[in-house]
């Protein structure tokens, strides 16, 4: 009996795990900008949202909890609409974040800088535009960029090649341009290198591992083209003018021939 009290007693002095109030924020404002159009997050709802983990376990379907707080969200391939909420931020302890094979679109918010404690950042196959957010490089624990096959414009932050615990970095398929940083392209030392894989499929992307930059020249096409016209052009020129050498010709010799056929004067 005195052991049972003991016991009741320790657990009554035991603090209560309660949610984040970051995590509640962050799940609520994620789930209002997403679309859900088979309903695969039909658990996401308020009620959950207030009280998500128990310890190490999960309420929330791809939702992972570690000591009450929410470190890893993995919703692939559930058809998912709409945007990337802003207030993802919210969720400090997030160490992995999997949207990938989805239909989301619109920016990568760079408020997504705030989670600090980040490793997996995969958003590939979606349909997000914008450019890639250099704020990213403030995610020191970055293991993993995949960001292949959106619809992402603009330059390679440079600042991405600061992220020394990099590893995988897939920007292909996109609609990137500019130089590929050498800091990523070129690395050496110790740094992981990326081959051509990780940046193909982006017409304007140029430097190392890809091609060097094409010359902003005329176009082979263009060229022939100009050759062809030019050579028409000089052709009829070529024309015209023997045909009017042939007429001042023509004309000369008629007046020669206007001389002698006059008649010889008498003496």
């Amino acid at each position: 009996m005195g052991m049972l009290v003991l016991l009741l007693l320790t657990c009554a002095a035991l603090p209560f795990s309660s949610s984040d109030p970051n995590d509640e924020v962050c799940l609520t404002q994620l789930s209002q900008s997403l679309k859900d159009p088979l309903k695969n997050l039909h658990n996401w709802t308020k009620y959950n949202f207030a009280n998500p983990c128990s310890g190490f376990t999960s309420y929330l379907p791809g939702a992972t909890c570690n000591n009450g707080r929410i470190y890893k969200l993995s919703l692939i391939s559930l058809s998912l609409q709409g945007t990337i909420s802003p207030f993802l931020s919210n969720c400090t302890n997030l160490q992995s974040l999997d949207l990938s094979y989805n239909s989301i679109s619109g920016p990568i918010p760079p408020d997504l800088q705030s989670l600090v404690n980040l490793a997996v950042l995969n958003l590939s196959s979606n349909r997000l535009d914008g450019e890639i957010p250099p704020q990213l490089a403030y995610c020191a624990y970055l293991n993993v960029i995949d960001l292949h096959d959106n619809l992402l414009s603009g330059q390679i932050p440079q600042q991405l090649g600061l992220l020394v615990r990099l590893s995988a970095f897939d920007v292909s398929f996109n609609k990137l341009s500019g130089p590929i940083p050498s800091s990523l392209g070129n690395r050496s030392g110790n740094f992981p290198r990326f081959n051509a894989t990780s940046f193909q499929g982006n017409k304007d992307l140029y430097g190392y591992p890809l091609p060097p930059m094409k010359p902003k020249g005329l176009s082979v096409l263009a060229i022939v083209g100009i050759g062809l016209g030019s050579g028409f052009a000089s052709l009829v020129l070529s024309f015209t003018g023997v045909c009017i050498w042939l007429k001042i010709t023509e004309q000369k010799m008629a007046a020669e021939e206007g001389k002698i056929s006059q008649p010889m004067p008498d003496y």
